[in-house]
């Protein structure tokens, strides 16, 4: 019997629209043996998100999603998986981050604001994004504050009409300090969705040598941008580099959208042994045979 997981879901802790321990349950109702939470630069969840693996039965492994950069590329995602989510170096970092990006939400608001005062609208307050979130506020807990006042018809409108015109520059942990920080925490580096990184493959290839010369352990091949063929593919660049391969469906309760938990566009389905490559890689110190 095939057993299922998904190593990249998102909570209130940072962006994702259910709390911590709904996320684990609805992944239990999707018949999953193992599951990752991985809110970006935050880790408030993961010991609500264990204590409800454990009364559901579903195998949590504790993680998180860096927003890195790389030379002139900005926005690359690095996966954390098998993390000690308590280590002080670790949580010192994710706080100092989190603390900038509360202030550049703050100031995309007060941009957003001034759009609405020239369309003669209300303007919405901070503390109504806040409350939104279990942990950090982001840009999809204002569009939710956006939708709710009838400003916009979903969220790609609110993106498109206010928080992408509004929007502050983002910062980004450099990608050797984001790998340093998450083996430093006794976890594994891996590539989230390179297929959102480029669709050009000899631009990934690129960064696929150059990553994992940095230390990089792994790459993210099932995800919901690939197509099988895709998939394919990027499992053969990670064996070819002795790198782990992960999966995840990114999901993050979006409704009307095609990715669910477990699953996403067309037939993507991330098989256990994922699992067991991250386990094996966290016992072998970082990296595989």
């Amino acid at each position: 019997m095939p057993r299922w997981v998904d190593l990249h879901l998102h909570s209130t802790c940072s962006d994702g629209r259910f709390p911590p321990a709904e996320v684990i349950r609805q992944a239990a109702v999707a018949g999953l043996s193992a599951v990752a939470l991985t809110d970006h630069d935050n880790v408030d969840g993961i010991d609500q998100a264990l204590a409800a693996g454990a009364v559901l039965g579903v195998e949590v492994l504790p993680a998180v999603e860096l927003s890195v950069q790389w030379e002139t590329w900005e926005d690359i995602h690095i996966l954390g998986y098998g993390i000690d989510h308590h280590q002080p170096a670790l949580t010192a970092a994710l706080a100092e981050f989190r603390a900038f990006r509360g202030g550049r939400n703050e100031r995309i608001v007060a941009n957003i604001n001034a759009r609405l005062q020239e369309e003669g609208r209300a303007p919405i307050d901070f503390a109504e994004v806040r409350a939104r979130a279990a942990g950090t506020p982001g840009r999809p807990h204002i569009a939710q504050v956006l939708m709710e006042r009838g400003y916009v018809a979903g969220q790609e409108q609110a993106f498109h009409q206010y928080l992408i015109p509004c929007n502050e520059p983002k910062r980004f942990f450099p990608l050797q300090d984001a790998i340093g920080l998450l083996h430093g925490a006794g976890g594994v580096a891996v590539l989230a969705h390179p297929s959102y990184i480029s669709d050009q493959r000899a631009e990934l290839l690129q960064l696929f040598d150059a990553f994992a010369a940095l230390g990089l352990d792994g790459i993210e091949a099932y995800n919901n941008r690939a197509t099988n063929d895709d998939i394919d593919w990027l499992i053969s660049q990670a064996r070819r580099r002795r790198l782990i391969v992960t999966g995840g469906s990114d999901y993050h309760g979006i409704p009307g959208t095609e990715i669910v938990i477990g699953g996403g566009r067309g037939n993507l389905r991330i098989p256990y042994s994922c699992v067991e490559e991250i386990r094996s890689a966290l016992k072998q110190g970082c990296r595989p045979n």
